[in-house]
């Protein structure tokens, strides 16, 4: 299995009609029960798992191409390639199938790609070959009416390109070619456009290889010129002659690799400008052609990246302070576009292929590129950069750290990125997209490696942080020193937008670095100017950075918020959109309603403490209110301690080792069974077993005895009540300061019995005025009873 003949490259062609590389393995062919008949078994040279395992079916068509590739499809719309290391193994695969099928191994199809009527079956077996008029002048339009009358017919289009193999015919025609041109008959170039494009149809490598010969190709492509449905012909052999250079920013030296290059570039040409655009029915019968391409790039980039003098002459010219810019120009294009062909490798081969370059210096090349005032220069080097960053971004972290050893923050590769973003001079900073997109990639955690002798993400956010951020957040810095943006124009919004999505994203994934950051220098400050911005866009990302932290439920955030009064700027901009219904006013009461529904307490008292009267009056939603009523049962749970007393001593007798929140400790509690509970099994503490069962359950009968009369007086005031209709009675709620505040909320639970707003539910506090005097204190915190008081209803829950 280690015979270099036998390995081989699985490729399968996607729905871009793009080859996509599956994998290195060594192929064999042998009987396999499961599919009951001989197959093609690939197995991965890594380790040894199944790349492929494919029956040879008899009635598939294979096509071998190139003399190293075996191409055919699976099913309708899967087609599968083996591109083998050496001609010998390709030949023997070969021998292997035509000996399944009953085919001769001299041919390069093996069957018809589509199945033929009878009457055509019956036809070819009646004329076992085709017969080509003589190739002269006068017979070309009978030559074109036959290659396009043979093109509906597989069984004819494999008899007509074997005809053309075998008597040299592309060649006779080129010659035509010249006559025609020469003699200026147009009538016979309109019909070898026509005979030239039906041969492309053909989907023959055997073909192509004559076609693409440096020979014959610039004709072929002078044959292409003369579209009858063009009124004048197009110059393409002029353009590739005289407008195409190509320029040999290195000399290469291998005549083979030189004349490959040469083929690729006019056969892309060809596919690209010079054959029309193909109908769904011909796209298909060009696949043989996007794969000479492919194959082709891939075969180009091995043979480059074999040749060391090459790539040690390519990277000591980029680095040469003596280069001129215009031949530093060249080689960083050549560089981008053999970066470019990389893409066509497989895996480990592209793995080889960047480390070659690392090893070569192009991260410190890239730094002398960037630093250039060649805006062309400086694009093509970023798209190089963004091949390293997104092929392996720990390659380019490590780099940058070890370069903040000897150089200053100004000139870090990193830095000279971020600064690149920054002074994007497209108004539609396309670049400045592109480049944030490749820092977002180099400072997300999720693609950082974790050893066992460092971790990779501490090491590098540190390095971010100390050297780096500070050059990130310049721009925002710089802007936001007054109580507006001091520059609000759609680029700068934009740039700025920019940057707080980015730091958005390190709040969301880093940890206690952007913490420190942005309590320190006071970023969130900062970032909340920009909610006073023209542009409702900027406005809605800084919201959204400030939503994101809220998020996080995190005290040190919250107190960082609070003592810098964080609020009023969010505030002050949903009360300048007024009643408009749009995105800011969603977003902003969105965030409020998280702050109710996560219950986060010194949030919801800082907001009600500080801006309820700017907020009391929004009654088209039930936020803020709600918001109010959290607070009040905040304050009243303070302010009566007692009533919270056997939560306290339920809660004392309970083991409990991690720190739960409320809500899962009443839920525990609720769900225990009574069984469990007589058992004694981890409720009570053993220390507490010796204590008398009455003494514990003796205030939890005075407090049901106090509660049921409470009920009682409740149901009266309740039954006494006339609601008007109303769903839900009005509440109105007193702070313990003495201040009141009327608040109207409708339960979306008022039918179900027992919920803490329906009428005669216990613990539901009267229409404001019907309660009585020795419940004013109470009546809106009754419901905070625990969960597993014996004999209470499962709807005293704490809201």
């Amino acid at each position: 299995m280690t015979d270099t003949r036998r390995r081989v490259k699985v490729y399968t062609l996607n729905e871009d009609r793009q080859w996509d590389d599956r994998g290195t393995g060594h192929v064999s062919s042998g009987y396999v029960e499961r599919l009951k008949g001989m197959s093609l078994l690939v197995r991965a040279e890594s380790d040894g798992s199944l790349l492929l395992e494919s029956k040879i079916n008899p009635n598939t068509a294979y096509q071998k191409q190139q003399d190293t590739l075996i191409v055919w499809s699976e099913a309708e719309n899967y087609d599968l390639a083996l591109s083998f290391q050496e001609k010998a193994g390709c030949d023997e695969i070969w021998e292997k199938i035509c000996q399944v099928q009953g085919k001769d191994p001299s041919v390069d199809i093996t069957q018809d790609l589509v199945d033929e009527s009878e009457e055509e079956r019956f036809d070819d077996m009646s004329s076992p070959g085709l017969e080509l008029p003589s190739c002269e002048l006068s017979r070309l339009e009978e030559i074109a009416e036959l290659v396009a009358s043979s093109l509906p017919s597989p069984l004819r289009r494999e008899k007509l390109a074997l005809a053309l193999e075998n008597e040299g015919y592309i060649k006779k025609l080129l010659e035509l070619f010249h006559v025609c041109e020469d003699l200026e008959n147009i009538e016979g170039l309109h019909h070898l456009y026509e005979i030239i494009k039906g041969i492309f149809l053909l989907n023959r490598t055997a073909l192509f290889e004559v076609m693409f010969s440096e020979e014959c190709i610039m004709d072929v492509i002078g044959c292409l010129e003369y579209d009858p449905a063009l009124s004048q012909p197009r110059k393409h052999r002029e353009f590739l002659t005289k407008t195409a250079k190509f320029k040999e920013v290195i000399p290469i030296s291998d005549p083979e690799l030189k004349q490959k290059i040469h083929q690729t570039y006019r056969v892309q040409y060809i596919q690209d400008m010079v054959l029309p655009t193909p109908s769904v029915f011909e796209e298909n019968m060009l696949s043989t052609l996007h794969s000479f391409i492919f194959f082709n790039k891939v075969e180009i980039v091995g043979m480059l990246q074999e040749d060391e003098k090459f790539l040690t002459d390519l990277f000591a010219q980029l680095t040469d302070e003596a280069t001129d810019e215009e031949k530093r120009q060249e080689l960083v294009n050549f560089l981008k576009e053999f970066c470019a062909f990389s893409q066509t490798l497989q895996p480990q081969n592209r793995d080889a292929f960047f480390k070659t370059l690392s090893n070569m210096g192009i991260l410190p090349a890239l730094e002398v590129i960037l630093g250039m005032d060649d805006t062309q220069v400086r694009s093509a080097a970023t798209d190089i950069f963004s091949y390293l960053v997104e092929y392996n971004p720990s390659m380019v972290r490590e780099f940058v750290m070890q370069e903040a050893q000897q150089n200053d923050d100004d000139i870090l590769l990193i830095n000279l990125i971020i600064e690149h973003m920054i002074c994007d001079t497209d108004p539609e900073l396309g670049g400045a997209v592109q480049l944030m997109g490749l820092l977002r990639t180099l400072v997300d955690p999720e693609n950082m490696l974790a050893t066992a002798n460092k971790t990779e993400k501490t090491e590098f956010l540190g390095f971010f942080y100390k050297h780096c951020m500070h050059v990130l957040t310049a721009p925002l810095l710089a802007n936001t020193t007054e109580d507006k943006p001091s520059k609000d124009d759609f680029q700068t919004a934009q740039l700025l937008a920019l940057v707080l999505e980015l730091l958005t994203f390190c709040v969301e994934h880093h940890t206690y670095h952007i913490k420190n950051y942005i309590i320190n220098k006071d970023i969130l400050r900062r970032v909340l100017v920009l909610m006073a911005s023209k542009h409702a866009f900027l406005a809605l990302c800084a919201l959204r950075f400030k939503r994101k932290i809220i998020g996080l439920k995190d005290e040190f955030y919250n107190r960082y918020i609070m003592k810098s009064f964080l609020f009023e700027p969010v505030v002050k901009a949903f009360l300048n959109n007024g009643s408009r219904y749009n995105l800011m006013n969603s977003a902003i009461i969105e965030m409020f309603e998280f702050i109710r529904v996560e219950d986060i307490k010194s949030l919801t008292a800082h907001v009600i403490e500080n801006y309820w009267k700017a907020l009391e009056d929004v009654d088209y939603v039930q936020t803020f209110k709600g918001l109010k009523l959290r607070f009040e049962q905040q304050r009243e749970r303070q302010d009566n301690p007692k009533l919270d007393s056997m939560r306290s001593i339920l809660r004392n007798h309970r083991y409990r080792r991690d720190a739960r929140t409320l809500e899962d400790e009443e839920e525990m509690w609720f769900n225990a069974d009574e069984d469990d509970i007589e058992d004694g099994e981890a409720v009570v503490s053993p220390s507490d077993k010796a204590k008398n069962d009455d003494d514990i359950m003796d205030p939890i009968s005075k407090f049901m005895e106090r509660k049921k009369l409470k009920e009682s007086e409740e149901k009266e005031v309740l039954l006494k009540t006339n609601l008007s209709g109303r769903q839900s009675p009005s509440f109105k709620l007193s702070l313990s300061s003495g201040t009141k505040t009327n608040l109207t909320s409708q339960s979306s639970a008022t039918n179900l019995p027992g919920s803490p707003g329906s009428p005669g539910s216990p613990g539901s506090p009267g229409s404001p005025g019907s309660v009585p005097k020795n419940t004013s204190q109470t009546a809106a915190i009754t419901t905070k009873v625990p969960f597993g008081t014996p004999g209470l209803p499962f709807c005293l829950f704490l809201p």
